[in-house]
């Protein structure tokens, strides 16, 4: 990677299933979250894209899980761009969850465009999003499309 982009998550009661362990939605969940704010910590806000009439669409989102997480982990996870095309309009990215340090519990990769909120329709992004989506860290085996 060239760069990264880690938050720490904290472990909600309601965020575990009958067995004790993370529910498999919050992985997804906690992939959105650590999105979104890169976005926002990159100016594109969701006012932002409430004013532009543009947002983020997934097409697909999977989820790789390879150890459990319990309620006293401690979790972090990262965000890194796989695929791009050149117009940011379409991409591929992926997050890695490890607890304490040390272990990868999941890997979750999406597939997604930038659609227009008014029109129902995929769009490129202005100018100012490309700018700060492009900032996305970039994985070590990452294509332009």
């Amino acid at each position: 990677m060239t760069d990264t982009y880690i938050k720490n998550v904290e472990i909600r009661w309601s965020d575990l299933d009958p067995n004790f362990h993370l529910r498999h939605s919050v992985y997804y969940d906690w992939g959105a979250f650590i999105r979104m704010c890169f976005l926002n910590d990159h100016g594109i806000t969701p006012a932002v894209m409430t004013q532009h009439h543009i947002g983020p669409i997934l097409f697909r989102e999977e989820a790789v899980f390879k150890r459990e997480i319990h309620f006293d982990d401690s979790i972090e996870i990262d965000l890194q761009m796989l695929q791009c095309k050149q117009d940011m309009s379409r991409w591929t990215m992926q997050h890695h969850i490890t607890k304490n340090k040390e272990t990868l519990c999941s890997i979750v990769t999406i597939s997604g465009a930038w659609m227009n909120t008014q029109l129902r329709k995929l769009v490129t992004p202005p100018e100012f999003f490309i700018k700060g989506f492009n900032a996305i860290p970039k994985a070590e085996n990452f294509e332009w499309l």
